[in-house]
């Protein structure tokens, strides 16, 4: 049976039912990672309507602001542990139906909030739930989108297809990144603070609607259905618990690099070295750009030489140019267009892991706990290093006045994914 669908995906057929898989994964990403890319461009606003109280500091609205960032990662291992084990029991295309959903509606809920001018207390309260609701989706996106294109990719292409995981998140992130720099551009300060940063995430509305119309059309995964048809295989729990740790090892440099360069970037320029929101944002842009044009390549290259000396690239070079590259910007005598090649190039390093990383981690877990042992390692990782990474850098700023953090925090994680790659061979996963 199994070779039979395996035969079918060699044909037309099953390139066809590949690249829906790939569509329909794709999108969920570029939505959930736009949104967090809007959350945080918006991040001194957002401070401003939802967390500062009458009297308050900016830095102090700001450090609560990434606090409710931190909230919705710390929620995605509850959203992958639950929504992976349904995946593995139940199928990938109903946890996909089902994550989309709440995350179109948290996202959009969120542009409709009132402030804290309006209702108080109740405003932060009322934005860190839809956070919170948007984290336990994204914990079961992750998961349940990278089985369905790893498991329809045809032979020898898994990195290739894990890939647009990560592209779509760089697509993500540019659409955040896009629609904020465009309301810059067309609306005065005072409008955009007002209700135009509602508009973008009001946006999602359709985006979502669009995104859940593909994975209704969603076949499930040929492997899936296999492991249906025969006695379930689950490692030992411990052996499960070492390939989770091993994953987060692998990918805590990815996530703690990806969100520093490419999400917390802008609020860090303004508050900390005083760019304007539109240098920030365009700063943000060029990262994000050079992200996305290693994504595809570095996968693709992974399928030939192996995931780990690709991602092990990413790490070091990370490692060796974080400090040097943030000096770069610091610089008052550096010109706008080094400045510029610097976060490109920031943005390029970090794909280098983000490529071949969705396909790594597909391949430590075996089918029958792929979604709840690929989402929680990724979850996990990104729930301390990603969600925490605006707060941490933050705060740490302010007490030690170094403004060299970013570079370190970078560094450091990176630092320690090289050593788990570099330490642990490659396994391939049914």
């Amino acid at each position: 049976m199994f070779q039979d669908r395996q035969a079918d995906r060699a044909t037309g057929e099953g390139a066809g039912r590949s690249r829906r898989a790939l569509i329909a994964g794709s999108v969920g990403n570029f939505i959930e990672w736009y949104e967090f890319g809007v959350y945080g461009y918006f991040a001194t606003i957002i401070a401003a309507r939802f967390f500062t109280p009458e009297g308050g500091g900016e830095v102090e609205a700001l450090v609560k602001t990434y606090a409710s960032f931190a909230l919705a990662f710390f929620f995605r291992p509850v959203g992958a542990a639950l929504f992976g084990r349904l995946g593995d029991r139940v199928g990938r295309r109903p946890v996909l139906i089902l994550v989309i959903a709440l995350m179109t509606g948290a996202t959009t809920l969120i542009g409709a909030l009132p402030t804290y001018d309006r209702v108080g207390v109740l405003a932060p309260w009322l934005l860190t739930f839809l956070r919170v609701v948007q984290g336990l989706s994204a914990g079961g996106e992750f998961g349940g989108a990278v089985s369905v294109m790893t498991e329809f990719a045809p032979q020898g292409r898994r990195g290739l297809y894990g890939s647009w995981q990560s592209f779509t998140v760089a697509l993500g992130l540019l659409g955040g990144a896009g629609a904020a720099a465009l309301l810059a551009t067309v609306l005065t300060e005072a409008q955009l603070g007002d209700w135009g940063w509602r508009l973008p995430f009001l946006l999602t509305l359709p985006m979502g609607l669009g995104a859940l119309w593909l994975r209704l059309r969603l076949d499930e995964t040929p492997a899936f259905e296999e492991a249906r048809d025969r006695t379930r295989r689950r490692p030992p729990p411990r052996e499960l618990a070492g390939a989770i740790a091993l994953g987060a090892g692998r990918v805590m440099g990815w996530a703690a690099a990806g969100y520093t360069f490419l999400v917390v970037l802008p609020s860090y320029l303004q508050s900390t070295l005083h760019a304007s929101f539109r240098q920030a944002l365009l700063a943000t842009v060029l990262a994000n750009l050079g992200f996305a044009a290693t994504i595809v390549p570095a996968g693709l290259l992974s399928d030939r030489v192996g995931r780990r000396p690709v991602m092990l690239t990413g790490a070091v070079l990370v490692v060796a140019l974080a400090v040097p590259l943030l000096n770069l910007l610091q610089d008052d005598g550096t010109s706008n267009a080094v400045k510029g090649v610097a976060v490109c190039g920031a943005g390029a390093v970090v794909g280098l892991m983000a490529g071949p990383g969705p396909a790594m981690l597909a391949e430590l877990f075996p089918t029958d706990v792929r979604c709840t042992g690929l989402g929680l390692a990724y979850a996990l990782s990104n729930a301390v290093f990603s969600g925490c990474a605006g707060l941490i850098i933050t705060k740490t700023v302010e007490r030690t006045g170094n403004v060299d953090i970013p570079a370190y925090y970078a560094a450091a994680t990176c630092a320690v994914s090289a050593l788990a790659l570099a330490k642990s061979p490659e396994r391939k996963g049914s």
